[in-house]
């Protein structure tokens, strides 16, 4: 930043103090001290700074549990390798945590860099960026080199993400498409030619609200339309949990990510003189068939139970049959995640390439097509169905 100043920069990108470092920008308090008493000192002041840096890091400690900081300790200097941009590093991290691919973060990181150059060695940008990590952690998980999906493109499953940057929803990279991958990756699929949103419809906002309404009630507003409008899966998985789990935005910070402790009252003002105290007591240490748990608690000073499902255990409960490798219709999961689409059903007859199902992970969508032509003969999953990677997702006979 000093060197850009002697170069003559007026504006430099810092972070304060306590958000600094790492994949962020630097230390906002560093910079103003080091051009202190120059001809480029700040407007800036230190202490002022240093009270504003204060709360941030209050604020940091209660998302801890985010913050990737259990193997990241310091900057790295390979991302003049891989060139992952900062604002991706530590979500590719998380991601690769999430998919039972922590121990592989540095072959992810290798794999980034041979991703980019299979794309076309792209400008790597929110959402570009997103294509080539997702491309990364495919050819990890399903242990794939660049020559093997060169050779192999037309029987692969990509992500989503990646068969519409090679469709052009992204438009057109500044060195084009690498051929002849990206015909292979499309079997077939239409291109956009030119700009994306030049050929999108003109969106009807009022009768979306109206369908919204119809489906989920009169509390829909402006910004329920707006969100399910350009996040429409996304939006759709934020009403369920509301209507699960209720007006969660009511609780503190801590509470919602973390938890209350044994024995914590916390209050939740649902509105102007309406507030709940509720009192963590104790919890069961037996799980039943259902995978739930007992919880004791205080609901303004009443005893109350509830039975709350517990997700890892839930997880050791039940059991999925895996694809058998050996057998070309037997098709598995390529990597962890939840099915939200399945195309087919039993009996129908399938062409090589079709989709037959899609499976999410961690905001990576990834289309599960047929590697040959025949007949379905059993689906093993349902919508919603958790997988494992090779879990058995369709058999083709």
């Amino acid at each position: 930043m000093l060197a850009c100043s002697d170069a003559g920069a007026d504006i430099v990108d810092v972070a304060v103090d306590s958000l600094s470092g790492m994949t962020s920008q630097p230390s906002m308090g560093a910079l103003i001290a080091s051009l202190s008493n120059t001809d480029k000192e700040s407007e800036l002041i230190l202490p002022t700074v240093n009270r504003y840096s204060a709360y941030w890091e209050k604020t940091r400690q209660l998302y801890s549990p985010f913050e990737c900081t259990t193997t990241m300790k310091s900057g790295s200097s390979d991302v003049y390798e891989n060139e992952i941009p900062g604002g991706q590093y530590t979500n590719l991290q998380f991601q690769a945590f999430s998919l039972g691919l922590a121990d592989q973060f540095e072959e992810i990181k290798q794999m980034y860099k041979e991703a980019n150059s299979l794309l076309g060695n792209i400008i790597k940008v929110t959402p570009s960026s997103k294509v080539v990590g997702d491309l990364a952690q495919f050819m990890v998980q399903n242990k794939l080199t660049k020559k093997m999906v060169e050779d192999n493109a037309e029987e692969l499953s990509f992500p989503s993400s990646v068969i519409e940057y090679f469709q052009g929803y992204l438009g057109i990279p500044p060195g084009g498409f690498p051929e002849p991958l990206r015909e292979r990756v499309l079997k077939g699929l239409p291109i956009v030619d030119g700009r994306h949103g030049a050929f999108l419809p003109e969106f009807d906002f009022d009768s979306h609200k109206k369908e919204l309404i119809r489906k989920y009630g009169e509390q829909i507003n402006d910004k329920d339309v707006i969100s399910s409008a350009i996040y429409p899966k996304v939006f759709e998985h934020f009403i369920s949990f509301r209507e699960k789990y209720g007006p969660v935005s009511k609780l503190d910070t801590r509470s919602f990510l973390i938890g209350p402790d044994i024995g914590e009252d916390i209050a939740v003002d649902l509105e102007k003189g309406k507030t709940l105290h509720i009192k963590s007591l104790a919890k069961s240490n037996i799980v039943n068939n259902n995978g739930q748990r007992e919880v004791f608690f205080e609901l303004n000073g009443q005893l109350r139970t509830l039975l709350v499902r517990d997700i890892e255990a839930s997880k050791e409960l039940k059991f999925h049959p895996k694809a058998i490798k050996a057998v070309k219709g037997s098709i598995g999961a390529p990597m962890l995640g939840e099915i939200i689409d399945i195309k087919v059903k039993e009996g129908d007859d399938v062409e090589k390439g079709q989709p037959l199902a899609i499976l999410t992970a961690m905001k990576m969508e990834v289309i599960i097509s047929s590697p040959l032509s025949g007949k379905v003969a059993s689906i093993a999953v349902e919508k919603g169905s958790k997988l494992e990677a090779d879990d058995l997702v369709i058999n083709i006979v």
